[in-house]
């Protein structure tokens, strides 16, 4: 009998922008059914004793309650974190969008409704659309690569405009400070107001009063 080889897509550019389409498909599917929700960025490598993923999870409790999917990349950390903090008896979904690795699919166990993706990238874009609000602990190159992006997109009015919320300020205040000095004041390459899209704050609870609050003012 022939042996039938399996087919690898990543050889023909075709193939591969076939499932770059149906990822998109199917991930803004997914999210576009969630029609109050919250996503929530931070550091995979905080575990139960972490201070912020103390918060985390206080935050993904508080949002769940009042009805709130809470959305994160499905992982572990500050992810898992807000999972948890929203799973069980609460009003909101539990939400997840993880990615498939060559070794494992990393899901945390708090996640009740989840799509999966093979690109970064897609998923990427699907975590960035339609949420109320999106919410930032501290992290590494990837929270910050999420950060910078939402922010530059709702500077461009490309997305609607949302809170941008960083939790943490030892963490997330010298960044500011660089972005306030050097790129508003002393090079010029970002406007003053653009910093107002920013909300810095310290904790689960303020954050929750800021969504909440520009939630009910658009309603």
């Amino acid at each position: 009998m022939k042996k039938i080889e399996k087919f690898d897509y990543r050889g023909n550019p075709g193939w591969r922008m076939f499932r770059i389409m149906g990822e998109f498909v199917e991930g803004f599917e997914f999210i576009s059914s969630l029609k109050k929700s919250v996503t929530i960025f931070g550091s995979a490598r905080f575990d139960e004793g972490n201070k912020w993923y103390k918060e985390a999870r206080k935050l993904g409790h508080l949002l769940s309650y009042k009805n709130y999917d809470v959305v994160t990349g499905g992982g572990p950390g500050i992810m898992e974190a807000a999972n948890r903090g929203s799973f069980g008896d609460g009003k909101g979904d539990s939400v997840g969008l993880n990615i498939i690795l060559p070794e494992e699919q990393r899901i945390n166990p708090y996640v009740e409704r989840s799509v999966a993706f093979h690109y970064f990238f897609t998923r990427k874009v699907c975590m960035t659309f339609s949420a109320n609000a999106f919410v930032y602990f501290p992290g590494g190159f990837g929270t910050l690569d999420e950060f910078f992006e939402i922010a530059t997109l709702v500077q461009t009015c490309k997305i609607e405009k949302a809170p941008i919320i960083l939790v943490g300020k030892d963490f997330w205040r010298p960044i500011l400070d660089i972005l306030e000095n050097k790129l508003a004041n002393e090079y010029a390459t970002i406007d003053k107001a653009d910093l107002k899209l920013i909300t810095l704050v310290n904790s689960a609870e303020e954050a929750f009063q800021i969504i909440d609050k520009e939630y009910k003012k658009k309603r």
